[in-house]
């Protein structure tokens, strides 16, 4: 038999259809066809289109009404950051809608990343010569400022080998409040290097092993020969261990202030005696799910889930002053203020005591619910809240360590399948440890021009990519104020599931009694960090420094 005839298989059709979506999703041509009046007569049958044409002989459509100019490509409140919305190369005066290079592009679209609607900030605070501890992990941020950020380029070898040295020896570096030539300032330049630093643990340089959570696609196609070899994968957690135990050793001993640990289900935070306004040590595991929660009450460790408490308490505070409102009104609306004041089923109806249905004789003719369901009904409210914010889990004291062991052997703890398939986990700390490799931030300027009212104005940016730690942040601050002159912006990006670190972690009354002069922090840095958290599941999102005092947003 000879080829298929062409009506059978039309390849041209079907490129037709293919595109006829396209065509329609066209909003301005939606509107035209819509306002102009529908023609009568012959001509209109003329005009229309065969629908079995191909793409050859299709009468081609009209072109559409020119687009008014794209608005501006910021993403965010123009008023939170009006002087960065639009950036131009130094370099030349161009007209605002024409093309812009490669540099420039970057900087709007890390400005328009930072600015999306789900990171817009609220109110600012006042102004401050401290701002608040923020305890979520940075994966990046991109400093402004009117002065340029030069010296912070090309770091000479024994510039950058200072900084190394400063850094293992913790090493607390004085600086002026102002310093009038940056670029030759050795000492701004080498505690810039100190404060890039950071410590990790597995090292595998062609693995992005941070962010893990929501990290298949990035990893995936990698090579990743543990994936399917037990042994190697028993070798890889073997050694973690060690590295977990001796990080936990560190900060039970004061000498390491704080560490991660960033799995592909959820992250955990250990910090030692003394921060966060807590006398005991604490970690605080978020997201968590039922399982987990259940996996760890079966291993006997405590814990309590402050953010739900809180949400309960504060419902039923409202609950109750509803109810005494409702009250002195009147008694007209009693049902209703029933209906009201109990916006979840009662646990104590669901106790598994079926006698009401003995006194009405239907004891038999009833079906009762199993033990299981009534115990998934009683923990309904405690199921809704798994992989939020509101899952986060404190545990506090002794039971640090019954959680060190539980995770050392939680099955869950390294992924089954997938691209992260037999990794363990990455741990993270400011400080060395056994098995941990140094790295460093990775750190760019970027010049540049802002259109402002009446002109333009020279804007100057450091970008900083990479897992920014809380000491880092503040470390940073200490160093671009004197070499800002006091006055710069910081759009931060924060990994989101570790906003819920920001949790108050100790009661607030209590008193915190304990010290940590050789963690190997700054001071200043210590000081922020001992504070009670005061950003709840929040993290900031906007820092500026004018006239040295701080203001912020979250």
């Amino acid at each position: 038999p000879g080829p298929s005839p062409g009506f059978k298989k039309p390849p041209a059709l079907l490129r037709l259809k293919r595109k006829r979506p396209g065509r329609r999703s066209d909003p301005a041509a939606t509107a035209e066809a819509a306002a102009a009046p529908a023609p009568r007569g012959p001509s209109a049958a003329a005009r229309r289109r065969n629908p079995f044409s191909s793409l050859d002989n299709a009468p081609q459509r009209a072109a559409a009404a020119p687009q008014p100019p794209a608005a501006a490509p910021a993403g965010g409140d123009p008023s939170a950051a009006p002087f960065w919305q639009f950036l131009e190369p130094a370099c030349e005066e161009k007209p605002p809608r024409r093309a812009e290079p490669a540099e420039s592009s970057n900087i709007l679209a890390l400005s328009k990343d930072l600015h999306s609607p789900l990171a817009v900030p609220k109110v600012p605070s006042s102004p401050r010569q401290e701002f608040p501890a923020d305890w979520s992990i940075k994966t990046r941020i991109l400093f402004m400022s009117s002065q340029p950020f030069t010296w912070a380029e090309h770091l000479k070898a024994q510039e950058e080998a200072q900084g190394f040295t400063q850094h293992c020896r913790a090493t607390e570096t004085t600086l002026p409040q102002s310093v009038q030539e940056p670029r030759l300032c050795t000492e701004l330049r080498c505690a810039f290097q100190q404060s890039l630093v950071y410590w990790l643990h597995p090292s595998l340089p062609w693995l992005p092993l941070f962010p893990r959570i929501g990290a298949d696609r990035k990893m995936a196609g990698k090579a990743c020969p543990w994936a399917q070899d037990e042994a190697l994968q028993q070798v890889l957690m073997s050694d973690w261990s060690v590295s977990f135990t001796s990080l936990y050793n560190l900060l039970r001993a004061r000498l390491c202030p704080y560490f991660y640990v960033c799995s592909a289900q959820f992250s955990v935070l250990f910090r030692a005696a003394g921060l966060a306004g807590s006398d005991v040590p604490t970690a605080a595991i978020a997201p968590t799910t039922r399982g987990l929660r259940e996996a760890m009450r079966s291993e006997g460790i405590e814990f309590s889930l402050p953010l739900l408490e809180e949400s309960r308490s504060r419902k039923q505070k409202n609950s109750e002053e509803s109810l005494e409102t409702e009250s002195t009104e009147g008694h007209g609306a009693g049902s209703s203020v029933e209906d009201a004041g109990e916006p979840a089923p009662s646990d104590d109806d669901d106790d598994g005591s079926f006698s009401w249905l003995e006194e009405m004789g239907v004891q038999d003719k009833v079906k009762k619910p199993d033990a299981i369901s009534i115990q998934l009904r009683k923990e309904k409210h405690e199921v809704q809240v798994d992989h939020r914010p509101e899952s986060l889990v404190l545990v506090r004291g002794s039971n640090t360590f019954t959680l060190l062991n539980f995770l050392i052997s939680c099955r869950s703890l390294v992924a089954v399948a997938g691209p992260q398939a037999g990794l363990p986990p990455t741990l993270l700390s400011p400080v060395a440890f056994r098995g941990g490799t140094m790295q460093t931030l990775k750190a760019r300027s970027i010049s540049g021009r802002a259109r402002v009212q009446g002109g333009f104005e020279d804007v100057f940016s450091l970008e900083v990519l990479g897992p920014i730690l809380p000491h880092a942040l503040h470390a940073l601050t200490l160093v671009l104020g004197p070499a800002q002159r006091g006055a710069f912006r910081a759009l931060l990006s924060p990994h989101e599931p570790s906003a819920a670190f920001n949790t108050r972690a100790a009661p607030p009354q209590e008193a915190v009694h304990q010290d940590l002069p050789a963690c190997g922090l700054h001071p200043k840095t210590l000081d922020q960090l001992r504070q009670c958290p005061t950003l709840g599941k929040s993290s900031i999102r906007l820092l500026e420094m004018k006239d040295y005092a701080y203001t912020w947003k979250a």
